[in-house]
């Protein structure tokens, strides 16, 4: 069975963003020859943060998530999100962020890619997301970036 990601918005946002190059080509060549070798969902949350780009890109952003799957946001994850919050895990103007975090916790997700690397990709915030889910019986994600991802095999077919 193919094990699960989250895309979270950054990682939507870089296959456009020409103001990073490598951030961009690096998510572009995943995203086109290895996502599919997971099962990929975004969330509502997705969906809205990228209704909110303004055109041109705004539709581009859209179409790219369109065929993917999308998890409920349902009653537990905000109620999670409150927890990051109230023990300061995450401050309360990234709302999003620890929504985004819940979300794939409740959700069983395997491995949440994003690019957000002050909120998210944050080794000191990971570890206390760890023992925050663990303390309340929640599974807890990877969370990486594209890199992470990437398969030996195309590295050395293509790197």
């Amino acid at each position: 069975m193919k094990q699960s990601i989250y895309l979270e918005t950054s990682v939507v946002g870089a296959y456009l963003d020409n103001g990073e190059p490598f951030r961009r080509d690096l998510t572009m060549r995943w995203w086109e020859r290895e996502m599919f070798e997971y099962r990929p969902f975004v969330s509502p949350l997705v969906w809205r943060e990228l209704e909110r780009v303004p055109e041109p890109h705004r539709t581009g952003y859209l179409k790219l998530v369109e065929p993917l799957d999308q998890l409920e946001l349902g009653e537990a994850a905000p109620i999670l999100a409150d927890g990051y919050l109230a023990r300061g895990i995450f401050h309360r103007k990234y709302i999003a962020d620890a929504l985004h975090v819940a979300i794939a916790s409740v959700h069983k997700i395997d491995y949440l890619v994003t690019w957000n690397f002050g909120h998210l990709a944050n080794v000191r915030r990971q570890a206390r997301i760890r023992l925050f889910n663990t303390a309340a019986g929640f599974f807890c994600p990877v969370i990486v970036t594209p890199e992470f991802l990437v398969s030996e095999t195309t590295e050395s077919q293509h790197g």
